[in-house]
């Protein structure tokens, strides 16, 4: 929902009706987008990298850091790209490579969003999460949602208060910038917590340990016969395995190893599957994996 949030507030911002999303942005991103899109009548377009300019009148252009398939995208080339032709970038980027990679302010990103569940928050069966959201300075009044401002009492105490919000529902009606009223202000804590109680240089580390066991992950995966996985792009913590079998039967198999496998994206890659590891996996659970599918494959 950032992510469409976002592009609704290119639109507002700029006045043109069309949004550019990239063609390897999450398709479940992409349904989301397509919801929102249908109320206000936006129209949107799937941008390729062989593409070499926007349609006239594009809003925004919509880019995942790394994309749906866990790979990095030359975000510089598409943020000229981006502004060259009058549109924003907005950035849907993973919160932990963001220790470790160039972050969305260095390539002039104009609206960022993420999901911040990898920063302590439990998976528990898909929710609640928290989504994140960013802009320029200069954009933050079309910005949607609740905006905490940091000031200072009548005993010059720190204070925190609820500001701008002549863009809120319930003074603007339907005219609020966003009717979103969710509230996952535990969860946002949560996710403060964990990112203040690592500091800074804790969080590079998260990152460079999910960083150097996908790595592992993918090397060992690769040399396994009959699976390849597609290392010849810098990728973070997720990456492709062609695999020897359909993944909807592998991962079946995996479950008698009490193993969950990828995730199943034959219909992007045939036969393939998206594997992830983070700083939670152990080598010797990496090995495991490794071990399993070697047995699969050869069908022992």
């Amino acid at each position: 929902t950032s992510m469409a949030e976002a592009a609704l507030m290119a639109a507002r911002i700029t006045k043109f009706d069309r949004i550019s999303i990239m063609d390897t942005v999450s398709p479940l991103y992409r349904e989301v987008l397509d919801t929102y899109a249908q109320a206000p009548g936006l129209k949107i377009d799937t941008f390729t990298s062989s593409q070499t300019e926007l349609e006239e009148g594009t809003a925004c252009l919509i880019v995942q850091q790394p994309n749906f398939f866990g790979y990095m995208e030359d975000m510089t080339a598409l943020s000229k790209l981006a502004h060259d032709n009058g549109a924003l970038l907005i950035v849907s980027a993973d919160p932990i490579s963001l220790a470790m990679f160039k972050p969305p302010g260095d390539y002039d990103a104009d609206i960022v969003v993420g999901e911040g569940q990898p920063m302590g928050v439990p998976p528990t069966f898909g929710g609640p999460f928290v989504g994140l959201f960013a802009c320029k300075q200069e954009y933050i009044r079309q910005m949607p949602g609740r905006i905490v401002g940091k000031t200072v009492d009548t005993k010059d105490r720190t204070a925190y208060v609820l500001t701008l919000q002549t863009r809120e529902q319930h003074i603007r009606r339907e005219r609020a910038t966003s009717n979103i009223c969710t509230a996952v202000a535990l969860i946002a804590l949560m996710s403060t917590v964990y990112m203040s109680s690592n500091g800074k240089r804790g969080m590079r580390h998260v990152a460079e340990l999910c960083y150097h066991k996908a790595h592992y992950a993918a090397t060992l995966i690769d040399d396994l016969p009959g699976y390849s996985a597609k290392t010849d792009e810098t990728f973070f913590q997720e990456f492709v395995v062609e695999c020897p079998l359909p993944p909807s039967e592998l991962n079946e198999k995996l479950l008698d190893y009490k193993i969950i496998g990828g995730l199943d994206i034959t219909a992007q890659v045939p036969n393939g599957m998206l594997v992830c590891a983070t700083e939670v996996n152990t080598r010797e659970e990496i090995e495991r994996l490794a071990g399993a599918l070697a047995e699969i494959g050869t069908g022992k």
